[in-house]
């Protein structure tokens, strides 16, 4: 019977460059939406007969096999296939890309005497949270915790820490936001940006306006306005030492506007994302670091421009002088985000309607499935 590779056990081996050759069981179409670094999709169902000509050409019955599909079913039929072949290094991924979704690391992006920030960052899809701390009162803040929020209390449990708020940088379309329910499990406030009215959110929340500051034992959080990606998108500035740019700002790119706005009405969107970009986030002092709310996560799996496990994060001046998008004028700053949206995420509109509180997943494997692919919410 086949062995077993967990989706940890998956992620130490990516990491260490291990060799091993991954075979992804999902049809064409899921593996080019979104697979793992390095795979080969060789397309298989139960009960098929064994594969042979669409192996790689080069495998070896003595190399080190991994397979995986959606939910770790087929996988395993081809593995035993595997093994019946003669193959003798074979693992199934456990959960298959379910569960490779659900993998997390945590990274200290800020670490002073006064304030720490741990950024939980979401390795398939490149989502990124934090965990906001006074580390001399042992009070914290989440800010864009994902669905799994048990990844973030165990950041904060295994630190001292009690969380005492938790933020939405804006209604989401790429994830499922685990705020709300970490609030409501904690007993503790839920905020987001005064302009989360405009988008119709059914749920209550305590609103945070323009330049008011939350505070966590002696750290302040300021909210900025930064309205572009969403009407409703405010981005967190953390003392003197950070911002949390949610999908205003990126450390490879800006964050697309017709998502909400529409292919219609985008030309609006990114007018805002100009204006918020040079008049709020580039007036910020240059050695503030800039805490996004996503790294760059490919269809292969890739991360730019660093790999998961080490900080995303960027100099505000450095990240000036470096990223085109910053130095175009407001009408070519325009039509670059206009004229090339990349394809949307999947299935974002429920997402945004589950988000909104104006909808309801039907289960948990729903919830999994609207999830599925790495996030496209940038635009270089």
């Amino acid at each position: 019977m086949p062995a077993t590779t967990t989706p940890a056990e998956l992620a130490a081996l990516l990491d260490a460059d291990a060799d091993a050759t991954i075979l992804d069981t999902r049809p064409p179409e899921s593996f080019d939406a979104w697979h793992l670094p390095g795979a080969a999709n060789v397309p298989y169902k139960p009960n098929q007969p064994f594969p042979a000509d669409a192996l790689p050409d080069d495998l070896d019955t003595t190399d080190r096999v991994l397979t995986v599909c959606a939910k770790g079913t087929s996988s395993r039929f081809l593995a035993e296939e595997l093994e019946a072949a003669g193959y003798r290094d074979v693992s199934v991924v456990a959960g298959g890309m379910r569960d490779w979704s659900a993998v997390y690391e945590t990274v200290p992006v800020v670490a002073r005497s006064d304030l720490e920030i741990v950024q939980v960052q979401r390795r398939a899809k490149g989502c990124l949270g934090y965990v906001v701390a006074d580390p001399n009162t042992g009070m914290a803040a989440v800010v864009d915790a994902t669905r799994h929020v048990e990844r973030f209390r165990d950041v904060a449990d295994s630190r001292g820490w009690e969380v005492v708020r938790v933020l939405d940088t804006h209604v989401h379309a790429d994830h499922i936001s685990g705020g709300r329910r970490l609030a409501d499990a904690l007993d503790i406030p839920y905020h987001l940006g005064a302009n989360a009215r405009e988008r119709d959110v059914a749920y209550e929340y305590e609103e945070i306006e323009r330049n008011d500051t939350v505070a966590v034992g002696n750290v302040s959080l300021k909210a900025l306005a930064t309205q572009g990606h969403t009407t409703d998108l405010t981005s967190y500035l953390v003392e003197d030492a950070a911002v949390l740019t949610g999908d205003a700002l990126f450390v490879d790119s800006v964050g697309r506007t017709e998502l909400e706005f529409g292919d219609a009405d985008a030309d609006r969107g990114a007018r805002l994302q100009h204006g918020s970009l040079h008049r709020t986030l580039l007036a910020l002092p240059d050695a503030v670091t800039v805490l996004p709310g996503h790294a760059s996560v490919a269809a292969d799996g890739t991360w730019t421009p660093t790999p998961p496990g080490q900080p995303v994060k960027a100099i505000l001046g450095r990240l000036r002088d470096r990223l085109p998008l910053l130095s175009l004028s407001e009408d070519a700053f325009v039509d670059r985000l206009t004229a090339s949206a990349p394809a949307k995420p999947p299935n974002y509109e429920r997402v945004i309607a589950i988000n909104r509180g104006r909808e309801e997943a039907e289960s948990e494997t729903e919830l999994t499935e609207l999830e599925l692919g790495p996030n496209n919410c940038a635009i270089d």
